[in-house]
């Protein structure tokens, strides 16, 4: 349950909107709101890549460098830290 303050103008216009959506005004916020977020969400989660970035990501991943001493030391941390 979500509940939030709106101007009267506004109320109207979701009302008016969810009708012509045939779906009550509950519904029509609850789905419009849900929609939106996940757009915003992709936008700042989703990463896309070139072709160029994309096949250097995949070289990597097939011929992964030796670990270096950092990444021992940090791995060795974790260890540490979650036995």
């Amino acid at each position: 349950r979500i509940q939030f303050r709106i101007s009267s103008e506004s109320k109207n216009l979701l009302e008016r909107a969810a009708r012509y959506s045939n779906k009550s005004t509950s519904e029509f916020v609850s789905v419009q709101s849900v929609t939106a977020a996940e757009r915003i969400v992709e936008q700042h989660e989703k990463v896309a890549l070139s072709r160029s970035d994309w096949n250097s990501f995949f070289k990597v991943l097939d011929n992964p460098p030796e670990p270096n001493k950092r990444l021992r030391a940090a791995f060795k941390r974790y260890l540490d830290l979650n036995g």
